[in-house]
């Protein structure tokens, strides 16, 4: 027995309150959207069946399509083996991101231009025919842009520095032409990309040292021909270091120079000869170290012979007049070198005046040739440095472009698209999701209660029973079969109600519904007969003062007796006068009577306490069919004199709000609803079992199976 159906009746009406509080809240069951599903099966196949030829006439109409592929290899970047910073810094990025930004680039307007312009697709037949372009009405070029973006495909080999470049259209030639100029374009635009800069640089170069090279010896020209028309004769000198010095003179001032020094030299010879003079010495030149040395040995013969002879001996006079002799051609010797000296010095000092003339009248030409010639120098300082740094991007602009065409695209043989296999699965997804919110709606807009597991959880009350649909004109013959479907169902419910309080079911259970023919009188008439089959004395009583039918159910109407009308109107009558013996179910009933004009004032009076007051002394059960609740005020003034009240709800009848309000209002005058029966059970419900609760039903030959075997 489901747990739900055990739940005390004080459990229930607190559940009930906390489902009152939530109005709007619907569980969702997945089992209700399978009965759902199995209610429009044979719609769903057909929905199905029609999304599969959808598929196929999509595949059959659609313009095949060709895709051919080209593959190229992208490399991270190698470093630079040149001692030459580049023009432009190559950021260390890591390879991923390397990677992803040649994706990017891939698939970018930049590449769709390059190649649009590249190809003339504007104007090439075979192009605009696979789209179905004609010239004259060609898009502009933004549009075929955009186009072509669409046709590609850019997939990137895993765990590789390959890509894929696909271009699909209605010709394979176009197909193929396109990828392969996509790859050509994308190779070239990432040399430009390293390379490019310095490739303009070379050119800028080589136009700036044409014309600092024509600059160059323009003022070289000038420096000439101003030096010739001046007569200035421009030495150059080396430096001391070996390398060329940056200091010139003029052929003027080197002869000053050597003048100067000249002069310096015969002045300090003047000096050197005139002292000689003074002094009485010669000079240090040849013939005088001779003289010199010639004077000194007659000097030293000469004192020889004052020691041994004396100062009259010949031989010694003719020393003395020897000596004397030598000192004289000394003396004269010394004189002709000063004079000598004296004269180059006079010479050397007018031929540095006129000298000093001459530079002193070059030096006003000078200025303007210095000017030329620091120009000469900074212009071949410029064409020097211009050529220099030439041969340096001469040597770095040699490298190798990073991204290489591994497999060009050819032409495909076969359309990759459109593709059966692909537009069945597609068309299948599609009907399968269209099926989906279709049982999706028909749950969702429907608010009724279909099953009873979806029916307890929306009213918070518990199922207490599941009752089939079954026909009517054979309904009495099945409430008297005992092992029919519906007594099997009404006998689970009969178990039920004796496990809602410990002392078993109410005595004095009302049965009512929210409108009418939803099963109430039968569900009354049913279980009367269920519980007398217990052996119980059981009594039932018809409070339907409107519009009864028990009385059409049991084949009593032709009884006049007052009944409950009757006794409501007239204390004096007696409960054993006006029950009817029902011998087909074994228990009594109390008919309505005659319907009575104020129906609402009589059940609400006391007698009706008092009536069954007086029926509790005599039957062990009663069940009071009271009429539906809608709008009226006769179940809850019954249900004032019942100990609780099972509510009737037929499935997939009315909406769950109004059946929630119904109870609400019973609830609200303290009445004790014990939980719910569920009548008309069709095929949706089946899912369930008619016997929900009781854990088995009958198969079609009467014997009975459990659950899952039937």
């Amino acid at each position: 027995m489901s747990k739900d159906m055990t739940v005390p009746g004080a459990s229930a009406h607190q559940g009930f309150d906390q489902a009152a509080k939530d109005d709007d809240r619907f569980v969702i069951d997945l089992d209700r959207y399978l009965i759902e599903l199995k209610a429009i099966r044979y719609w769903i196949i057909a929905l199905f069946v029609t999304g599969a030829l959808v598929g196929l006439a999509a595949t059959l109409l659609a313009t095949p399509q060709f895709a051919s592929t080209a593959r190229v290899e992208v490399s991270q970047v190698s470093a630079n083996v040149t001692a030459l910073d580049p023009l432009e810094s190559e950021g260390r990025v890591s390879e991923l991101q390397y990677l992803n930004t040649q994706y990017e680039l891939l698939e970018s307007r930049f590449m769709a231009t390059r190649v649009v312009e590249s190809g003339n697709l504007l104007r090439d037949p075979a192009f605009l025919e696979a789209f179905d372009l004609v010239e004259a009405d060609a898009p502009d070029q933004s549009d075929l842009e955009r186009l072509v973006l669409s046709q590609l495909t850019i997939e990137p080999i895993t765990q590789s520095s390959l890509i894929d470049i696909s271009f699909a259209s209605a010709s394979p030639e176009v197909s193929a032409q396109v990828a392969n100029l996509w790859a050509d374009e994308f190779i070239s635009a990432n040399y430009e990309k390293r390379f490019g800069t310095n490739i303009q640089a070379r050119e800028f170069l080589r136009d700036q040292i044409d014309e600092l090279r024509e600059t160059l010896a323009q003022s070289e020209q000038e420096l000439v021909d101003y030096a010739n028309s001046n007569q200035i004769l421009v030495l150059e000198s080396s430096g001391s270091d070996g390398n060329a010095d940056t200091a010139s003179q003029t052929l003027i001032a080197s002869d000053l120079s050597a003048i100067n020094a000249a002069l310096a030299r015969a002045i300090t010879d003047r000096i050197e000869a005139q002292s000689a003079v003074i002094a009485g010495n010669v000079s240090n030149s040849t013939s005088d170290n001779r003289v010199v040395s010639q004077l000194a040995l007659a000097e030293a013969e000469l004192s020889t012979l004052k020691e041994t002879f004396g100062p009259d001996y010949p031989a010694l006079r003719q020393k003395e007049a020897e000596v004397a002799s030598l000192r004289a051609s000394r003396s004269s010797e010394a004189q002709g070198a000063l004079r000598s000296a004296t004269l180059r010095e006079t010479n050397l000092r007018r031929q540095l005046e006129a000298t000093k003339a001459q530079f002193l009248g070059q030096q006003n030409q000078g200025i303007r040739y210095g000017i030329l010639k620091r120009e000469v120098e900074t212009n071949r300082e410029l064409y020097d440095a211009l050529l220099q740094r030439l041969k340096e991007l001469e040597a770095s602009g040699a490298g190798q472009n990073n991204i290489k065409l591994i497999d060009e695209a050819r032409e495909p043989r076969f359309p990759y698209s459109p593709s059966l296999v692909q537009n069945l699965l597609i068309a299948l997804i599609a009907s399968g999701v269209l099926a989906a919110g279709i049982v999706y709606l028909r749950v969702m807009l429907s608010q009724t209660l279909g099953d009873p597991q979806s029916a307890a959880d929306r009213l918070g009350i518990p199922a207490l029973g599941a009752i089939p649909q079954v026909s009517s004109d054979k309904l009495h013959d099945d409430l008297r079969q005992n092992s029919s479907e519906i007594s099997e169902a009404y006998r689970s419910l009969r178990t039920n109600l004796a496990f809602l309080t410990p002392q078993g079911a109410p005595p004095t259970l009302m049965v009512t519904s929210t409108v009418p023919s939803e099963g109430k009188s039968l569900s009354s008439t049913a279980l009367s007969a269920s519980f007398a089959q217990l052996g119980k004395r059981t009594l039932l009583l018809d409070a339907d003062l409107r519009n009864s039918k028990l009385a059409r159910t049991l084949n009593a109407e032709g009884d006049k007796r007052g009944g409950l009308a009757g006794m409501l109107t007239n204390s004096d009558l007696a409960l054993a006068t006006q029950v009817v013996p029902v011998d087909d179910f074994g228990f009594d009933y109390l008919p309505i009577g005659h319907k009575p004009p104020n129906p609402v004032d009589l059940l609400a009076g006391p007698r009706l306490r008092e009536i069954i007051s007086e029926a509790r002394e005599t039957y062990d059960q009663i069940i009071i069919d009271c009429a539906p609740m809608l709008s009226l005020a006769d179940a809850i003034e019954t249900a004032r004199a019942a100990d609780g009240v099972l509510y009737v709800v037929e499935a997939n009848r009315m909406k769950a709000k109004v059946i929630e309000n119904s109870i609400t209002r019973l609830n609200r005058t303290g009445a004790q609803t014990y939980g719910f029966v569920l009548t008309k059970l069709d095929e949706r419900g089946a899912e369930y079992g008619y016997g929900y609760g009781y854990g088995y039903g009958y198969g079609s030959d009467g014997r009975a199976v459990e659950p899952g075997r039937a």
